[in-house]
């Protein structure tokens, strides 16, 4: 009875707590996953502020290098090779005892204009969105001049470069179930069956308010019944400008849902989200007229959507 007791005081208390006094990554780590995470840039490590809350751990325990670990920043010219942005990140990481997510090998955007790796990433996303939304693969460089040994020919190439690190497929609009997350757990059979390193599949989570599809657990649970790692790995929820209270309400709600789906299956090792405040966000470069994506604003103030986390986490 005692111990009814104290269980239900402690619930209470996570209820009563509030989601300024609460920490991410404490919370996640709590429940078993391996880290809460944010992405980050180099151009933002001069932000004194900002750095500031880069270097909470009890949020953040992992940092994804958001470009300078891509192919034209680390080898803008054919043959010169350049690792000191993603180094800086990875030092940065490392002086607070953070993980840091290596991203990205393989990649048909970002290519240097003429067409090393870290051993300190615990995982890398060595393919990126080599897939059309229908299933079928894209037509990038790499695919038009190989066909699909790329795929086996770079995840055999990350095996040998760091064998200690996870090596990981990342994908965006695989969250809910459909032809190309369908895709993605037949591609994944099949380099298993080859006997090609596989370790995870990265659910990139680029979101839009309101639209988190019905399928997400279903969907993150298939994808660990194949025996690999699965994370959420870029999440943000943008929305049409300007933000309004019943916009950003549901945001909260959005990112309640995509966390509490991570929580629910034990496969899915963590969560990072796609730079914490919308003063860094990507979205509104990338969709005009879109932005106020990330759980804090662009004063560096936490939005409802960052109780929406806590929520999901408690």
């Amino acid at each position: 009875m005692q111990r009814i007791y104290y269980l239900a005081s402690i619930a209470v208390l996570l209820v009563l707590v509030p989601s300024t006094c609460a920490q991410l990554n404490t919370l996640a780590v709590g429940l078993g996953k391996k880290y809460f995470g944010t992405a980050t840039d180099n151009p933002e490590l001069s932000d004194a502020p900002y750095v500031a809350q880069l270097e909470n751990t009890a949020d953040f325990h992992q940092l994804t290098p958001a470009n300078s670990m891509k192919w034209d920043a680390t080898e803008p010219s054919q043959g010169v090779f350049t690792f000191s942005g993603g180094d800086a990140i990875v030092a940065q990481a490392k002086n607070h005892g953070q993980l840091v997510r290596g991203h990205n090998c393989v990649w048909h955007n970002q290519l240097p204009s003429w067409l090393g790796t870290t051993k300190e990433a615990f995982a890398w996303d060595v393919l990126n969105e080599i897939l059309n939304d229908d299933g079928t693969f894209r037509q990038s460089v790499f695919f038009t001049t190989t066909g699909t040994s790329f795929i086996q020919t770079a995840l055999h190439a990350a095996r040998a470069a760091d064998p200690g690190a996870k090596l990981y497929i990342n994908d965006f609009n695989i969250e809910g179930m459909g032809a190309k997350s369908t895709a993605m757990v037949n591609l994944v059979k099949s380099l298993q069956a080859q006997g090609v390193p596989i370790d995870g599949i990265g659910v990139q989570a680029h979101l839009i308010v309101g639209e988190v599809p019905p399928t997400l657990q279903a969907n993150l649970a298939q994808f660990a019944a194949l025996g690999v790692e699965v994370a959420i790995t870029e999440l943000d929820v943008r929305m049409t400008l300007p933000a309004t209270p019943a916009l950003l309400a549901q945001q909260q709600k959005d990112y309640q849902t995509v966390v509490a789906a991570c929580r629910a299956v034990s496969g899915c090792i963590g969560i990072t989200i796609w730079d914490w405040t919308d003063k860094y966000s990507w979205v509104p470069g990338a969709f005009p007229g879109q932005g106020a994506a990330c759980p804090w604003d662009a004063n560096l103030v936490k939005k409802p959507a960052y109780a929406g986390i806590v929520a999901a986490l408690s």
